[in-house]
């Protein structure tokens, strides 16, 4: 008898399904976890793109707002300058310097 034929012999029915069985689904298995790892890794970096655009786009309305805020700075102090309000209250409300007769003097 050759080997093989003991090997068979010696062999329980269904023995042989049972350990490609085994292999197969622990093969199954590793590719499941492997496929949820590699997925995992595809979503966390799209993920962290996305928020990347987002911070460089808040990034940009920041700066927008922060030229903004100057612009209007300026504006600001143009509309208090001293000479024209003076102008303001000449032409316009016809105003002008009390005389000095018209000064009370509080103490």
């Amino acid at each position: 008898m050759a080997v093989a034929d003991v090997a068979k012999q010696g062999a329980i029915p269904g023995e042989e399904k049972a350990d490609s069985g085994v292999s197969f689904s622990s093969l199954l298995v590793v590719a499941l976890v492997l496929m949820t790892v590699a997925l995992l890794y595809v979503w966390s970096h799209v993920n962290m793109t996305k928020l990347e655009y987002q911070v460089a786009e808040e990034l940009g309305i920041r700066e927008r707002l922060l030229e903004e805020q100057k612009k209007l700075k300026v504006e600001i102090a143009t509309l208090k300058a001293p000479q024209r309000i003076e102008v303001i209250a000449r032409g316009k409300l016809r105003m002008s310097y009390p005389e000095r007769e018209q000064v009370i003097v509080l103490k």
